[in-house]
Order: structure tokens, then sequence, then C-alpha cells
């Protein structure tokens, strides 16, 4: 019988209940804050990096976990008697997180030769951030209580992130100027004129959709986007930072909208809030399953 080990990394956003509840372990991301390190999510939660994220000198920086934490998971797997480990990363394209983890199956395999046949590793890229790629890993942990088998809980990953999709709004141009997201002369323009971006993230990339005037448009703008991208019933979740209300706000109108109930509120963590700013909203949904090119 199949025994499953499901492993992230700390950018999930995946709340500590829910992780323990699912017997999922969430690697913590190291984060550099004015020159002094931290690991996010054991020295502190998504709203007291907020604060700190609003008195930095300058933009934190996070590194990839190594592929040495990556291999040592999979030794500890593997004593443990588990057959197959599941190792979903943040977006590849904004992180080494997936390459590291792929990279560490030939360390732990040339430490543990024995372990050739028994224990079987797939390391799947989200190509996304925040909750979306907790929420995924959860369903799949339920997939595996029931008995489904390690290839087809892959094939379903693979599936939801070839279909996911996230659309926020942030509050502030600030921090997209200075991590390079809109270059200084559209952030200067966008505040002056009371202008709020559209962000989607789509296959790992992300890209300024629409914009508005106002914060009071933010959450209509975002929740009709959101509604025409959905397919069918599918289910919705929402994401919020500073922004308890607006994130209220936003399941609100999106449960009106669909006739369905939310999945939840999230917080979201560093990986977006130090290119975001702590003041933003956003939803994910799912839609059209993408063609492979």
């Amino acid at each position: 019988m199949e025994k499953i080990k499901f492993i992230t990394d700390s950018a999930c956003d995946l709340p500590q209940e829910a992780a323990q509840e699912f017997d999922i372990t969430v690697l913590p991301i190291p984060i550099t804050i004015d020159g002094v390190g931290y690991l996010e999510r054991v020295d502190f939660t998504p709203q007291q990096f907020y604060k700190r994220l609003l008195d930095a000198k300058t933009i934190p920086v996070t590194s990839h976990i190594t592929a040495i934490a990556f291999a040592e998971q999979y030794k500890q797997a593997y004593q443990q008697g588990y057959t197959h480990v599941v190792v979903t990363t943040i977006n590849s394209k904004g992180s080494n997180m997936f390459d590291a983890a792929n990279m560490a199956k030939s360390l732990f395999f040339d430490e543990c030769p024995d372990a050739e046949g028994k224990l079987t590793v797939y390391v799947i890229d989200s190509k996304v951030y925040t909750i979306p790629y907790g929420y995924a890993q959860c369903e799949a942990a339920k997939m595996a209580k029931n008995g489904k088998p390690c290839a087809e809980i892959a094939e379903y990953l693979i599936d939801f992130f070839d279909r996911v999709e996230v659309y926020f709004a942030v509050y502030s141009l600030e921090f997209a100027k200075k991590s390079g997201r809109i270059n200084c002369a559209a952030a200067f323009v966008g505040d002056v004129l009371g202008l709020r971006p559209i962000l989607s993230i789509i296959d790992g990339e992300m890209k300024i959709v629409d914009k508005v005037r106002g914060d009071k448009n933010v959450v209509p703008k975002l929740a009709e986007i959101a509604e025409k991208r959905r397919v069918g019933d599918t289910p919705f979740l929402c994401i919020r930072a500073m922004t308890d209300d607006v994130g209220e706000q936003l399941t609100d109108l999106m449960q009106q909208k669909t006739g369905v109930q939310s999945l939840g509120l999230y917080y979201a963590g560093a990986s977006i809030a130090i290119n975001a700013g702590p003041r933003l909203a956003g939803v994910m949904i799912l839609g059209e399953k993408r063609t492979k090119k």
C-alpha cells in the first residue's frame, strides 16, 4: 500500500492548522530584512511580517530552500516508511525552489542507493504564489487519505495548476516600484492619478491586466474579472493582507455573483507582500485548461 508524504515551501501560505491536519511538511523560506536573516513562519506570522516590511529600510530579500534541505526531507520520509513523496514548490519563474527540489533527488539517491525502486519522488511546479498551491495540496492530501494512488494525485495537481488563475490589486505602487515590477515613472504617475493596477498570475507570469481609479473601484473590478474567467461552478478563494475589510468585501461580492461559498479568506505571505506591498486583495479561480505548447 502506498504511503505518501507531502512537502512544500512556506510561500504557499497554508495556515499552520491546515498543515498539521493534512500532515503537510512546510519548509520555511529564508528572508533577509535589513541584513538580518529570518525564517518565514518560524520568526513571524504574515501579519507580523507586514509591519516589518513597512519598517524595513530596504526591500526584504527571500532565498530559496537548498537542495540539501530537500534531500534531507526525502531521507526522513524514506526512513519513516513512505513510498512516495510529493513536493509542490513556489512558481519556478520566480524562484529556484523547483530546481533545488529536483536536484535533491540525485543527492538523496546517491546517499541512499537502496531507496531506488522503493521511494518515488514527484516534484511539481505550482506556477503560482501563495494560498492556491497550499489549498491544492490539502485537496491532494484528502485524495491520499481516500486511497487514491500517487500518480493520480500528481495528475490532479498538474491539472489544477494548468487551470488556476489569481487576480489581485495593490493599493499603493510603492513596493511594486521598489521590486521592479512597475517602472518608477509609471508608478509615480499611477500614484498621482490614484490608479490601482489589477494584476494576474497565470502560468507563472505576473501581468497588469487592468487599472481602476480609486480604492472603491478595486473590489468590483476584481470580482468582475474573476467571474468572467471562472469556469462553471468551480470553487474560489480570496486573499488579503493589511486589508481585512477589503478581503471580506471581495469575498461577499464573489459569493453574491457566483452563488458559491468561498473556500476561505487567507493572508498573503512574504513572497507576494514584498513585491506588492502589505495592502492588497486578491481572488483565486479555476479557468479553462490551458493548452500545452
